[in-house]
C-alpha cells in the first residue's frame, strides 16, 4: 500500500469515527442525566395547560366497596378540586411497586385519585386491583393507548397533578414513592388548593 493510499485510508477512518464518537458521548451524557436527575423533570408540553379532551369508559367489573368504579372524562377534572391521575397497567412491574404507596396515600389524604388503565386486559386489571388494593375513585380504560398518547405518556407508570380548573400542574415519570409524595406531589396539591382558595376569597 502506498503512502497516498495509507493517508487516504486514515482520512476515511477519521471521518467515520468522529460521528460515532460524538453519538457515543451524547448517549453516555443522556444516560447519566436520566440516572442522576429527577425523572419528573422530563419535558412535558402539557404542564400549565388544560388536560387533553377525552372520555374513558370504566374498566369492566371493577368495584370498590361493593359499587362499580366509574370511568371519567376531562369534565371530571375541572370541578374545583385537585385530582391526582395515575397511568398504570397490570403488566407493568413498577406499577406493582407503587400500588401500596398509592393505597396508603389515599387512606391518609383527602385527595381525588383517578387511574388511567393503559393498554391493559380488563380481567387482568381487575385481578391486579383485587390483589394489591384499589385506591381509585375513578378508572378509565384506555385500551388503545390513544388517551395516554394525548397526555404525553413516556411509559407507565406516570402520575399527574391536575388543579381544580383541569390544568396539569405536575408530572412524575416512574413509580410513586414516599419521597416523591413528600417532595413533589403533596406540595403540588397544596399549591393547587391555595390558588383555588385565593380565587374564592376575592
Amino acid at each position: 500500500m502506498t503512502k497516498a493510499e495509507i493517508k487516504e485510508q486514515r482520512k476515511f477512518s477519521a471521518a467515520f469515527a468522529v460521528p460515532l464518537l460524538v453519538v457515543g458521548v451524547l448517549g453516555v451524557l443522556f444516560a447519566m442525566g436520566l440516572r442522576s436527575g429527577d425523572p419528573s423533570r422530563l419535558p412535558s408540553a402539557l404542564l400549565g395547560k388544560p388536560a387533553p379532551t377525552f372520555t374513558l369508559p370504566p374498566v369492566a367489573e371493577v368495584t370498590a366497596n361493593g359499587r362499580p368504579v366509574p370511568g371519567f372524562s376531562t369534565v371530571d377534572l375541572a370541578t374545583g378540586e385537585p385530582t391526582v391521575v395515575t397511568v398504570w397497567a397490570s403488566w407493568c412491574p413498577p406499577c406493582v411497586q407503587e400500588q401500596p404507596t398509592l393505597v396508603e396515600f389515599k387512606a391518609k389524604h383527602k385527595v381525588r385519585l383517578f387511574g388511567i388503565n393503559y393498554k391493559d386486559d380488563p380481567a387482568k386489571a381487575k385481578q391486579f386491583l383485587v390483589r394489591l388494593g384499589n385506591p381509585f375513585d375513578a378508572i378509565g380504560a384506555d385500551r388503545s393507548g390513544r388517551v395516554g398518547i394525548d397526555w404525553g405518556v413516556y411509559g407507565v407508570p406516570e402520575t399527574y397533578v391536575v388543579d381544580g380548573k383541569g390544568q396539569i400542574v405536575y408530572k412524575l415519570v416512574g413509580p410513586v414513592t414516599s419521597d416523591a409524595l413528600t417532595r413533589n406531589i403533596l406540595p403540588a396539591i397544596a399549591k393547587a388548593r391555595a390558588v383555588v382558595n385565593s380565587a374564592l376569597s376575592r
